[in-house]
């Protein structure tokens, strides 16, 4: 990986094809401080008895939660440091549970080298399940 570190990836340094991961196990811990970060206390991630009777059987993480794991990759490992968020969509596939791996993976689809902006597939996944996919659009720093 080029760059320093102060500053991840230059866009001159990105190809279509790289890609980084990010993996993080769910607890309890992480819902609760989310809820209280995001103002999010929806009973469906908090409360064990309203969350059985519904179609998940049970709590589950903030689906926003995965998603933020996908932000990580982008800010710590590629393009890293420096670069900035644009745009982003999801499609929320599957429910994250407490206990459950969740790996987030971005893939470098496109360069757009006039605006120094790089286009990304964005997953998450748990064992073989995607429980998350999208499109994200990020400005990255050139050297010049």
């Amino acid at each position: 990986m080029s760059g320093d570190s102060l500053n991840g990836m230059y866009f001159e340094d990105l190809s279509v094809g790289m890609s980084a991961i990010y993996g993080r196990t769910v607890t309890e811990a992480d819902i609760l401080m989310f809820a209280g970060v995001s103002g999010d206390f929806n009973p469906v991630h908090i409360n064990e008895e309203f969350a059985k009777p519904t179609m998940f059987k049970g709590r589950i993480a903030h689906g926003m939660l995965s998603a933020a794991y996908i932000s990580t990759v982008f800010g710590t490992k590629l393009p890293g440091p420096g670069c900035i968020y644009i745009s982003q969509n999801l499609r929320f596939k599957a429910p994250v549970r407490i206990g459950d791996t969740v790996v987030a993976r971005v893939e470098v689809t496109e360069l757009i080298p006039e605006k120094k902006r790089a286009t990304f597939k964005t997953v998450c996944t748990v064992g073989e399940t995607v429980v998350l996919d999208g499109e994200a659009s990020l400005m990255v720093p050139s050297r010049g």
